[in-house]
């Protein structure tokens, strides 16, 4: 009986994924223009200047993830290797195929970077660095960039201080920015590629060369300023992760 209603709750979640219009999963794209960023700690004079990219209008979804674990089953719950997650990857899903339709379309979370990365390859893409998902992050409804825009200031701050749900909203339940992306505030934080550039190699006494600034995506706005508070609480996260840790709100997202 438990088999056919495993079964059953696949054929669901499939279904919903796929109802009414083309799943978010299938990655809708839009163009970010370039800018500047200005790293919290980095020590630098100068800012990081970016190129513009692509980036997915919403963040991958567990509906988007399932597919993925059908197309590459080493990557599911029971077979992935403790190298690349830890224990509590994918840990509110219900089984490797399964998980509560309710969440098909919430973003996927407790997901390694490992995972995210993989992921976001298979679908000839990657995680944003650090400095592309500044910029994106930057820009509110209205604004290319925000970053001075006390209102947009206070929205981002408001959430980082909120508890994470439950059950996470649907993707597209926050605002859509400037670029024309969506839930890059509000939702979850976010890997990015070089995350764990603030971690290399180096001797504990200091090392100069080293760019403590690069994290997992989550509030920006980083300027140097002290009563930046989001910028501060991005920058605890960022110290605290590793590529294998499975966190119930850090999702993410592709760029190209």
């Amino acid at each position: 009986m438990s088999h056919r209603l495993a079964h059953l709750g696949l054929a669901l979640i499939l279904a919903l994924a796929a109802h009414g219009q083309q799943r978010p999963g299938a990655r809708q794209m839009v163009r970010v223009q370039g800018g500047a960023y200005l790293p919290l700690y980095s020590g630098k004079t100068g800012k990081t200047e970016v190129k513009a990219f692509e980036m997915d209008i919403f963040p991958v979804t567990n509906a988007d993830f399932l597919r993925f674990v059908q197309d590459y089953p080493e990557w599911s719950r029971s077979r992935i290797k403790p190298l690349f997650a830890d224990s509590n990857y994918l840990r509110h899903w219900q089984g490797d195929l399964a998980f509560d339709p309710a969440i098909a379309r919430s973003p996927v979370v407790n997901i390694s970077w490992f995972a995210a990365k993989k992921y976001c390859e298979c679908q000839g893409k990657r995680l944003p660095e650090t400095a592309e998902w500044e910029v994106a992050a930057k820009a509110s409804q209205t604004q290319a960039d925000a970053g001075s825009d006390p209102a947009y200031y206070q929205y981002v701050l408001n959430w980082l201080t909120k508890p994470s749900p439950a059950v996470l909203p649907r993707v597209g339940s926050t605002f859509r920015n400037y670029f024309g992306v969506y839930d890059l505030h509000g939702l979850v934080w976010e890997w990015t590629w070089d995350f764990n550039s603030a971690l290399s190699t180096g001797e504990s006494r200091g090392n100069a060369s080293l760019d403590n600034t690069l994290f997992c995506g989550g509030g920006a706005l980083g300027s140097g300023n002290m009563t930046n508070y989001a910028s501060f609480m991005r920058f605890a996260m960022r110290s605290s992760m590793k590529a294998k840790y499975c966190v119930p709100n850090l999702g993410f997202r592709c760029v190209k």
